[in-house]
Formats: C-alpha cells, sequence, structure tokens
C-alpha cells in the first residue's frame, strides 16, 4: 500500500495520531433533538472545512448519492450479578453469541473471575458458568435461564454506555438509532444517532437513496491500540450481513455516477470488506476484522459521516486514510477550538475522500475523454461557491 506524500506508514506509530482534548468536551448525554448536533465538513482534497447543523446535511448531497447505514440495535449487554463468596458485585459485557448458551464475554473484576466460577444475575432463571479463558482475557461464558433470552436479558439487563459518560441516559432509546433492527450490538453506531425519520424523508424526497447494511457492534471496534508499532495491532472480529438488496442499491448509485457515502465507521467496514465482482459489491455475510489505516486505498466509500473519535484510536486512523492524517488532525485542532462536542452523543463530520486513497478502479472516480478527473473538479467547483470558508 502506498502512504499519502510525507508519511511513512511503514513507520507508523500510535503517538502520530495523538491529539489534546479538554474533558468538558466529551458530550455526557445527547442533545434533546438528535438532528440539532453540529456537522464540521472536511474536504479530502484540500482540507477546506464548513459547519452547519446536522438538519442541513443534504447541502452536502446530491441526488443520486445513497446514505449507507448500519441498522444494528444495541442489545442490554451490561449484566451485573454476584459470585458466591465475593463480597462486591460482578459485571458480564456480552460480546458475541456462538450459540444457544454461549457468549464471549468481557468480565470485571478478571482476576476473581476465572473458569470454573459460577455467577448469578436473577436466582434460578439467569446464572452463568465461566468456561474458558479466552486469547486477549475475556472469557468463554455459559448461561443457564429458564424462558425466552431475549425477554429475560431485557429484565436483567443495561444498555452498556461508553467508560467516559459518566451520566445516566434516562432514555435508553437515545442510544439507537431510529433506524435500529437487528439486536446484537454491545455499542451503538453512534453517526447514526444525528438522523430523525423525518429528516430521512426530506433526503428521499431530494433524491437521496438509503441502504441498510448490518454490522454488529463489539468492543474490539474501541478497544485501545496497545502497541506503538500500529501494524502490530490486532483487529477483534465482528459479525456483518450484506443484503442483495443493499448491493443492487449501492451497485445502482455507482453506475449511476452517485457517490457511495457511509454513515459511520461500522458501515464503511462492511463495505470495504465486501467481495467486488466486476467492481460491483456481492451479497454476503460473515466476520470482518478489517484494519483501515493510511496507506489503505478505498474501493468502494466516496465519503463519510461520523462522530468524533478518541486519540489513538482505530477509528481515528480509519478516517486519516480517508481524507490524510494532517487533514484530520487540523480538523480535529479547529474542532477543539470551536468547543465541537465530542464522541459517542457529541457533534459529527462529513469526510469527503482524497482521491488519492481510492483504488484505480474506484467507480467514484470519474473521467472524462482527456482522461482528466471530473469527479472532485465539479464537485470542488460547487463546494466552492457555495462553502468557501
Amino acid at each position: 500500500m502506498s502512504a499519502s506524500i510525507g508519511y511513512n506508514t511503514l513507520s507508523m506509530k500510535k503517538s502520530d495520531f495523538h491529539y489534546d482534548l479538554p474533558e468538558e468536551l466529551i458530550a455526557q448525554h445527547p442533545l434533546t433533538q438528535r438532528d440539532r448536533s453540529r456537522l464540521l465538513y472536511l474536504s479530502g482534497v484540500d482540507g477546506r472545512r464548513n459547519e452547519i447543523p446536522f438538519y442541513q446535511v443534504g447541502t452536502f448531497l446530491r441526488s443520486g448519492d445513497c446514505l449507507v447505514v448500519n441498522d444494528t440495535r444495541v442489545i442490554p449487554a451490561r449484566l451485573i450479578g454476584e459470585k458466591p463468596g465475593l463480597a462486591h458485585p460482578v459485571e458480564f459485557l456480552l460480546l458475541k453469541r456462538l450459540n444457544l448458551t454461549d457468549w464471549e464475554v468481557l468480565v470485571h473484576p478478571g482476576r476473581r473471575l476465572r473458569p470454573g466460577t459460577h455467577v448469578i444475575f436473577i436466582p434460578g432463571r439467569l446464572e452463568a458458568e465461566i468456561l474458558e479463558v479466552l486469547p486477549g482475557g475475556n472469557r468463554l461464558v455459559r448461561f443457564q435461564y429458564e424462558g425466552v433470552w431475549e425477554e429475560i436479558l431485557d429484565e436483567a439487563g443495561q444498555v452498556p454506555l461508553p467508560p467516559y459518560i459518566h451520566e445516566k441516559l434516562t432514555d435508553p432509546e437515545r442510544y439507537q438509532t431510529v433506524y435500529s433492527r437487528y439486536e446484537g450490538s454491545a455499542a451503538a453506531p453512534t453517526a447514526g444517532l444525528h438522523f430523525t425519520e423525518d429528516l430521512m424523508s426530506e433526503l428521499r424526497e431530494a433524491g437521496i437513496q438509503f441502504a441498510y447494511v448490518t454490522l454488529h457492534v463489539g468492543l474490539g471496534t474501541f478497544r485501545p491500540v496497545k502497541e506503538e508499532n500500529v501494524l502490530d495491532h490486532k483487529m477483534h472480529s465482528e459479525s456483518y450481513i450484506l443484503t442483495d438488496e443493499a448491493c443492487k442499491i449501492i451497485n445502482t448509485c455507482r453506475r449511476n455516477g452517485g457517490r457511495v457515502i457511509s454513515v459511520g465507521t461500522t458501515s464503511c467496514r462492511v463495505l470495504e470488506s465486501a467481495d467486488l465482482s466486476e467492481d460491483m459489491l456481492v451479497p454476503g455475510s460473515g466476520e470482518t476484522d478489517i484494519f483501515i489505516y493510511p496507506g489503505y486505498k478505498f474501493r468502494v466509500v466516496d465519503a463519510l459521516i461520523t462522530n468524533f473519535h478518541l486519540p489513538e484510536s482505530t477509528l481515528l486512523m480509519l478516517i486519516s486514510a480517508l481524507a490524510g492524517r494532517d487533514k484530520i488532525l487540523a480538523a480535529y485542532r479547529a474542532a477543539v477550538e470551536e468547543k465541537f462536542r465530542f464522541f459517542s452523543f457529541g457533534d459529527a463530520m462529513f469526510i469527503e475522500a482524497d482521491p488519492a486513497n481510492w483504488t484505480g478502479l474506484h467507480i467514484g472516480a470519474r473521467y472524462d475523454a482527456s482522461g482528466d478527473k471530473q469527479y472532485s473538479a465539479s464537485f470542488a467547483q460547487e463546494e466552492e461557491e457555495t462553502y468557501d470558508r
């Protein structure tokens, strides 16, 4: 993979993706109205920026574009129980269902929860035994329960919020997107939290298509990078589904010259993990552990709507791959100065790709008869006339 000029991916360090963030900018609660958040536009071509309210996101879209959203739904994956003989409560965070009874689970306190340990959540109705310590420290757990699993989980579990959110969420639906359908995630695809049903209707009326993919978000996406050399980091896998219907919508958009705009990094990971046939997406499902960092060449995604991400995180590396690290970090510094709200309940960005970060066969890169790219030239002119800053 070739890197952008002036940045050597072979010596890429975690610290290359650091930025300073005052704690008071970490959003502790959602806004009263979802689509009243701020939206920071970033051009991957030249780094130009512009700010609008999120409900005006259609300003950056045009008829024929396709928004790809992740329709996963967060489950009440946080369970608080007791270990006989232990004075303090124990905590389980459900990560991945393996069969009817077995889950991969993150546990606390880890030193007290070894294979053979019995944990009680609802006596006689929901209990568990730890079977095995998995690589990385997670546990393989077998649950014993009475009744329907989803019903007892709703009764015993809580919606897990990220550790940097310290305020209690009064309405759990505010940590779900309005289009969530399929349960299975331990965390929300937070870029989608800004959309309302009315906003989606307005965009459809303007000729914007929506395609639905499913990726059940585990903690692997959000795990901190511990290795200083980024290339030594290993992503945990997450399950995804890309349907025939979604492929038809996205492929039609690409054939007709529209842009594929991923709503969130999870949708992006589905699109970039999927198989292609003659440059078109092929339906499929499975596990993905794709790790996108600068030097990666995007095959499908033209632009990305996303929240602001943690320093030195794999998600910050992904958006740096799309638009360029220097442009991303400059935009983040500006967002800090302008007091944007950060992370899950915070504000959003609309990031257009640097065409240098596409594959040579990327459908989004249009050429005229002379061989010149038209894609970024025409839209950059429209942007300059409307949004020049």
